[in-house]
This record gives structure tokens, C-alpha cells and sequence, in this order.
């Protein structure tokens, strides 16, 4: 796909997510990071990572997606939100980018493969802003069948989302509200996009998870939890898991407390009233069980990120034969 499209007055609009900046040469988008150069839009950070690990796939978090596996983990700087509670800030707030080290898509795919990862995550800032890079990363990254995840704040454009078919095998979208006020003025974006974006997701065919971060007084409230659930519930489907994740202090936003677990039973216990099959607790040591929908076998147990135990085969519940929700392996 095309990165950017010509507009008026020479200016040119980025294609990367929701915001579709409209940029005159040597400006730069709302993320930081992507620039009119004249001709075209740059993507600054094309090469330069900022954070790299091997993690859990469970840490992304993805609970139905090729569990007990090992997944590289990768983000630059930059971000088109500005969460005041944003637990990776140092990087995704930071605009400076350190150029002292490129590492090619190719490399990248490389190292995925010596180190027996079975996916690829682009994760710790949003990652829709440095898509020209992941989606080249993803596409080395099939030549040795591995796959590639999203771990994203769902403001994507339509136009990437379109092209991740086929790319992206699995997201994890970040529903941080219910209200659209909160949405604009204290994290970015709009909500009835990132809505929109879970339902197009779904179409195309990517494995969608989602986490919401209970924030105390922000997003709490059991109407707003019931929203979340009943939008999940109608145009999701129960079988998209929901990860309720517990919020603790961090950056700007230190004023508040930790989320308590009463907090958390309270959305757990509404997703479950709903119907809702796959809810999961997560940030608090909390033990996370997959429980078969159709006879209430435990199929695999988690405590924070560690798989304590496995018990599918073939993706399916060894007792009923109910094919789990997902992508597990053969």
C-alpha cells in the first residue's frame, strides 16, 4: 500500500492511523515520527528499535493464540495517544530517535528464528505508527513461518487495516474507555473508531484479543464496565477473550490507587453474567484459567505469564471434543 496521499496546498496526508494528518513539507504527524519530507512520508523510525526482548506470548497478552510459546518482541519511540498512565512512556512519549543502530527487517526475521520464536510482536509503543517496518518484518517473517502480532491502542486506519490482512495473524487492541470524552482528552483518538477498528479486525480475519486497563474513578463504574461488555458481547462475539487488567501508578497519573480486586471481580463477574466465554484477570498474580464453554473442563491453567498447565489436544478439550476459540497447535 501507499503510506500517503497527495492533498491541497502541497501538502501531503499520512495513511497510518485514524489521525490522517495532514502534513506540509517537514512537518511531522502527531506521533513524532513521521514526516513530509517533500516527496513523500518518511517513517523516522524505519530500522531504529528502541526495546527488544523474547517474551511469553501470554505476555502480549494472548491467551488463545499459540500459548506456551515464545514470542520477539520489539517497538521504537512514538505514539499517536498521550496516556497520562502510559507504562512504556520513556519510550512511547520520547520523540528523539537514536540512529546509532539499523536493524533490517531481514535481521530482525533472522534473530526470531535462531531464538525458536514462534511469533513476532510489535508492542511496547504503538506499533500502527511504524507499520512500513513491522509489515516488512512480518513478510521476512513468513519466509520461516513465523508469525506476527499486534499489540495496539486500535486507532489504525482503514487503509492499514485493510492490508494487514494476510500480514498480521493476531492483535491484542487496548479498549481503554467507554466514554468518549475521556477517549479525546485524556488518551487520543476517538472511541467509535477504535470500535469500528474491532469489528473490521474480526472481518479480516485477524485473532483479536482484548485487555481493558481498570483505571479507579476514569473507568470503573459498573455502567461503563456493562458497556464494554455488551458492545464486545453484540459485535465481537462471546468467544473474543477480554482481559480486565489491573492499573497501578505510572507516569502522569500517580495520584491514583492500584485497582483492587473487587474492582476486577466486578467486570469479571459482568462479562460472565453476559456470557462472555474467555475472561481473564490479569496484572495481580491472579491464577487464569481457560475453561472449556461446553463442559467446564479446565484446559490450561496460568499464573501472571508462566502456562502451569496445557491440556488441549488439537485445540480441542480433551473430554468433549469442543473445539477451542483461537489458534493452537496441531
Amino acid at each position: 500500500m501507499d503510506y500517503f496521499k497527495e492533498s491541497s496546498n502541497g501538502k501531503l496526508t499520512c495513511l497510518l492511523c485514524s489521525y490522517y494528518c495532514d502534513l506540509k513539507e517537514d512537518q511531522v504527524g502527531i506521533c513524532g515520527v513521521n514526516k513530509n519530507t517533500g516527496e513523500k512520508i518518511d517513517c523516522l523510525v524505519y530500522g531504529h528499535i528502541s526495546a527488544f526482548n523474547i517474551d511469553p506470548v501470554e505476555k502480549k497478552p494472548l491467551y488463545h493464540f499459540l500459548p506456551t510459546s515464545k514470542s520477539l518482541s520489539l517497538g521504537t519511540v512514538g505514539c499517536n495517544f498521550h496516556c497520562k498512565f502510559c507504562q512504556n512512556h520513556g519510550i512511547s512519549q520520547e520523540k528523539r530517535i537514536d540512529k546509532s543502530k539499523y536493524t533490517s527487517a531481514k535481521d530482525v526475521a533472522k534473530i526470531a528464528y535462531e531464538k525458536k520464536c514462534a511469533s513476532i510482536s510489535y508492542t511496547y509503543n504503538e506499533p500502527t505508527i511504524f507499520y512500513p517496518y513491522a509489515k516488512d518484518i512480518a513478510l521476512e517473517a513468513k519466509k520461516y513461518n513465523i508469525k506476527s502480532v499486534y499489540v495496539s491502542n486500535g486507532f489504525e486506519s482503514k487503509e492499514v487495516i485493510h492490508d494487514m490482512r494476510g500480514v498480521i495473524d493476531a492483535i491484542n487492541v487496548d479498549l481503554k474507555s467507554f466514554d468518549e470524552k475521556y477517549y479525546k482528552k485524556d488518551l487520543g483518538g476517538n472511541l467509535n473508531q477504535v470500535l469500528n477498528n474491532l469489528v473490521h479486525f474480526l472481518r479480516n480475519g485477524i485473532w483479536l484479543e482484548i485487555t481493558t486497563l481498570i483505571v479507579p474513578t476514569k473507568n470503573d463504574s459498573e455502567l461503563e464496565l456493562r458497556k464494554i461488555v455488551k458492545f464486545i458481547k453484540e459485535y465481537l462475539g462471546v468467544n473474543v477473550p477480554w482481559h480486565i487488567s489491573a492499573f497501578h501508578p505510572d507516569y502522569k497519573e500517580l495520584s491514583l490507587p492500584r485497582t483492587s480486586f473487587e474492582s476486577l471481580k466486578l467486570a469479571y463477574d459482568i462479562a460472565k453474567a453476559e456470557g462472555l466465554n474467555y475472561v481473564y484477570i490479569g496484572n495481580i498474580g491472579y491464577e487464569n484459567n481457560t475453561i472449556c464453554p461446553k463442559c467446564q473442563t479446565k484446559l490450561i491453567s496460568r499464573e501472571y505469564f508462566k502456562v502451569k498447565s496445557y491440556n488441549l489436544k488439537s485445540g480441542a478439550c480433551p473430554n468433549c471434543d469442543y473445539n477451542l476459540h483461537g489458534m493452537f497447535y496441531k
